[in-house]
């Protein structure tokens, strides 16, 4: 079934570690949250990698550098070297480098992995509207992040500099809930200005092209936790996707979710690289789509979920209801009766 016509979630006899030879992985609430690992991602990567599967960790945070990425998974129990890392500020280095002379400055509101990035390209970091610079980059700068850098990249992008963005992810979980991301910002400097940046991070291509030209992977499966980001990145890319429960997206967003947003995959966390996924199919009786025990429908514009078994295997047929019903034109069915049926 082709990802433009995806109406249920795929199935997959074998597991998906000997399906995919690359696991390019999201890392806030997939392999962590708030810097600690998240439940069953230490020991479900250390398997999927002992059975050969290449382990490849590409974040659209721009704040830190592949080096201190790859150190703080080792810390977390999951080793890691820089060349693992893939970073939307790497990304967004070599877009403004297909764009602008070699050596040429760039103002940067953002932090170290942005300088680290735009180095390995050959340009200069600087600080100041003031500089001449000759683009504007904006990355996640971290909570610390002062409001006068973002009044540097306003007096720069009025001037007409072109203006580029990691990313325009609006938040970020951490271990104390959901704060603003990247995109937060840079909609401070496009209210201030009127303009709009080029983009590189995840859903779009230069981030997909960055990984697989770092990675080299010729069966990537793309494993996250963000309908926006990581399902549509890899929709954009032509590639399968892996949805794992531990971070922003919850399952009714999941049940609403638009073509370019429904994952190949469904798992509650990432020890479903290590299963198959079961198969979801319609009832022998015409009414409804079944996964495990479970028979999901519509009826009078509402789901309905009946049965019995595995919580994940009834969401995935709600899914298949969900977005059958969706791409009929009628639009998403209310869904908290048959969610709570289901425990959530």
């Amino acid at each position: 079934m082709g990802e433009q016509g995806r109406t249920r979630p795929g199935g997959s006899a074998r597991a998906l570690n000997e399906v995919y030879d690359t696991a390019l992985l999201d890392l806030d609430g997939v392999v962590y949250a708030g810097g600690e690992a998240v439940a069953h991602a230490v020991e479900s990567l250390e398997t999927a990698r002992a059975g050969g599967m290449h382990l490849a960790y590409v974040t659209n945070n721009a704040l830190r550098t592949p080096d201190a990425v790859a150190r703080h998974l080792t810390e977390l129990g999951v080793p890691a070297e820089a060349g693992d890392v893939i970073t939307s500020a790497q990304a967004v280095a070599r877009l403004i480098a297909e764009q602008v002379p070699a050596g040429s400055r760039v103002l940067v509101i953002g932090g170290e992995g942005l300088r680290v990035a735009l180095r390995e390209r050959g340009l200069e970091p600087v600080d100041s509207a003031d500089d001449d610079p000759a683009a504007v980059v904006q990355g996640y700068g971290g909570p610390e992040l002062a409001w006068g850098r973002l009044a540097e990249a306003s007096y720069a992008v009025a001037r007409g500099v072109p203006w580029f963005a990691s990313n325009t992810d609006l938040t970020i979980p951490s271990a104390r809930g959901i704060a603003p991301g990247n995109g937060a910002a840079v909609e401070v400097v496009r209210i201030a200005t009127g303009g709009v940046p080029q983009v590189a991070g995840k859903p779009l291509p230069p981030m997909h092209r960055e990984t697989i030209l770092r990675t080299g992977a010729e069966r990537p499966l793309v494993v996250g936790d963000r309908l926006d980001t990581d399902i549509e990145g890899a929709f954009n890319g032509g590639v399968d996707s892996l949805l794992v429960l531990t971070g922003v997206t919850d399952p009714a967003q999941l049940l609403r979710a638009e073509p370019r947003h429904r994952p190949t995959y469904v798992d509650a966390d990432l020890r479903g690289l290590l299963t198959g996924q079961p198969e979801v199919e319609p009832a022998s009786s015409g009414d409804g789509l079944v996964c495990g025990g479970w028979t999901a429908s519509v009826r009078d514009g509402a789901l309905v979920i009946e049965g019995d078994g595995q919580q994940l295997d009834g969401l995935r047929a709600l899914c298949a209801a969900a977005w059958t019903h969706a791409a009929d034109g009628a639009g998403s069915p209310e869904a908290g009766k048959a969610l709570a049926r289901l425990g959530w």
